[in-house]
């Protein structure tokens, strides 16, 4: 993909806006680096000092002075450390803050065709463990990988100052080196890709079968659904395996690099090259700058690592933000919308290269009248309504609301006056109040209790202790499927919209709860303009008109006595069971 070739450098630049608010605070290593890495060179220096002009020829005077200057060094640096390390810390998690919320914002906005294409573990993915991975490179990889590559040149200078010709035998283990971490860190890159990808996988997976659990267990599909989890997740351990490898090969590098080094200075003291020009201080120095040295290049394996996870998380997030599948958002009409619909030689397919799904469909929906669509299954019947909500774009011919081409109108003036209700029941884990109202403060206790008795749910919402504040569990699940689909309906009502698009409930309860649902459709069919996806014959013969639908076109329409004296499809669909196909 054109998105994975991206340079980290591009990637950097897209998530700049989303850290630009805590620039000082990334900017404040930076100032704190000369003090913290003058404090750390100076450490080894007053060691030698110390051992050299003191403790080697017995001169003790002035070493107390040395000691306590070490000190002091130590402490002042370790709090600037401990500064800097605090500053970014603050500004990674406020940058990561922000990713996240416009990854949620950017979910929100993204047509509904995109879900349809999509995973919800693998967009549940993108919000959590790959920004997770891109706050660990902001407080713990790009910056401090830049001051340690400071402090790596500074150590050198330092080193070549003490002694030029000690420092050069060091310099030479330094281009195989290089290569090394270079091979690695390309390596790095490509499986972390791969990590990515896997992971990505996996949760979609999980995500998809702990949703059907019960369609899992009722089938026993247990045993070929882990045996398949198995499968991915042994690419994700694969890939997981491999990287690991790289890294902990970049480790042992530097690590082995450290202790060649230290061997080659111990011999070249040893030689006559040197005329016994090395002191002791100077090779007690030697060696503590050799640590300050490969301390970060031990940790610049890891902070590769990190940074590397992060590049592939960043090519993974901004592969979603920079995807443009956002509703246009039209324009607000000049005056309230009341609800009249006109479907003008309506043509639609969900994608290019499929057929078409609806072909030539034209009807008029007027404010108050209920038009019920039948038909049987895959007739095109939910693609209608759902193009009414604008749900979808990209149809040919002519969807309009109140004289004005819905694709040119305002999407959130659209859903304000149109709202459907589907079969499947969603309702969240939270209380029946919020389940009701979605957190709108538009909606007040009065707009709320009316909807709520127009549906028949409050009597039994006034047999809760709690009332209106029950908690629901996931899913609904401490509800019938009956009182759920009761309160989808006070939603929808509670929300005042003038057009109601009515996708029937089928689900099997009582006969109890069925006259409840029964009677709480039929508070809406009086009230509202209404569109309803018919399955149950009392609800056809209570609407003005009947749409009868066959393979994407309107075949026949009327009255359910008109249709019926005609013996055409809707006469055979009565015979064969409209009424209960609920």
């Amino acid at each position: 993909m054109a998105q994975e070739q991206e340079s980290a450098w591009a990637l950097g630049k897209k998530l700049w806006p989303y850290a630009r608010e805590d620039a000082w605070l990334f900017g404040l290593p930076l100032l704190l680096t000369p003090l913290a890495m003058a404090l750390a060179l100076l450490e080894p220096w007053l060691l030698k000092v110390a051992i050299d002009d003191h403790i080697t020829p017995g001169r003790l005077e002035g070493l107390g002075t040395l000691a306590l200057a070490y000190l002091a060094a130590v402490v002042l640096s370790y709090g600037s450390h401990a500064l800097y390390q605090l500053a970014l810390a603050i500004a990674g998690g406020r940058t990561i803050r922000r990713l996240r919320q416009a990854i949620f914002a950017h979910l929100l906005c993204l047509r509904p065709a995109f879900f349809d294409r999509r995973p919800a573990g693998a967009l549940l993915t993108r919000a959590t463990s790959d920004v997770e991975s891109l706050g660990d490179a902001l407080t713990h990889g790009v910056v401090t990988i830049v001051l340690d590559m400071m402090m790596v040149v500074g150590v050198l200078a330092a080193m070549l100052w003490l002694d030029w010709r000690l420092a050069l035998v060091l310099c030479a283990v330094g281009p195989p080196l290089a290569i090394v971490l270079s091979v690695c860190r390309r390596a790095l890159r490509n499986y972390y890709l791969r990590i990515r990808e896997t992971l990505s996988t996996v949760n979609a997976f999980l995500a998809e079968r702990l949703n059907g659990v019960r369609v899992v267990q009722l089938f026993n599909h247990q045993a070929p659904a882990h045996a398949r989890f198995v499968s991915l997740n042994q690419d994700y351990r694969d890939a997981a395996v491999r990287s690991n490898v790289f890294d902990a090969f970049m480790y042992a590098a530097v690590d082995g690099t450290a202790s060649i080094c230290v061997a080659l200075m111990l011999w070249y003291a040893t030689t006559d090259w040197v005329g016994g020009a090395i002191s002791a201080g100077l090779l007690v120095a030697f060696v503590e700058y050799l640590d300050k040295l490969f301390k970060p290049l031990r940790e610049f394996s890891g902070k590769v690592a990190i940074i590397q996870r992060a590049v592939a998380a960043l090519v993974k997030i901004f592969g979603l933000l920079d995807h443009q599948e956002q509703v246009v958002p039209g324009e607000k009409p000049r005056s309230p919308l009341i609800g009249r619909f006109e479907v003008e030689d309506l043509v639609f397919r969900y994608r290019a290269e499929n057929d078409d799904v609806l072909r030539g469909v034209s009807f008029q929906v007027n404010p108050g009248e209920v038009v019920a669509l039948v038909g049987p299954t895959g007739c095109g019947k939910t693609t209608v309504a759902r193009l009414l909500t604008r749900a979808y774009d990209g149809y040919k011919g002519h969807i309009r609301l109140d004289g004005h081409e819905l694709s040119e109108l305002d999407i959130h003036e659209i859903r304000s006056t149109v709202s459907m209700v589907y079969q499947d029941v969603h309702l969240y884990p939270d209380t029946i109040r919020f389940n009701v109202d979605l957190g709108n403060p538009a909606v007040g206790d009065e707009q709320r209790a009316e909807a709520a008795a127009l549906v028949h749910v409050q009597p039994f919402i006034d047999e809760l202790s709690d009332g209106w504040e029950h908690r629901l569990r996931e899913r609904g699940s401490n509800l019938s499927v009956g009182q759920g689909q009761l309160l989808t309906f006070a939603r929808t009502l509670a929300h005042s919209p003038k057009v109601v698009i009515l996708d029937e409930a089928t689900a099997s309860v009582d006969s109890v709860t069925e006259a409840l649902i029964q009677g709480a459709i039929a508070n809406i069919l009086s009230r509202k303009t209404v569109i309803v996806i018919a399955h149950r014959l009392s609800t056809v013969t209570a609407a003005d008109r009947i749409l009868v639908m066959d393979a994407g076109r309107i075949v026949e329409r009327g009255t359910h006595q008109q249709l019926l004296d005609q013996g055409g499809r809707y006469a055979n669909l009565v015979r064969s069971g409209l009424g209960r196909e609920a």
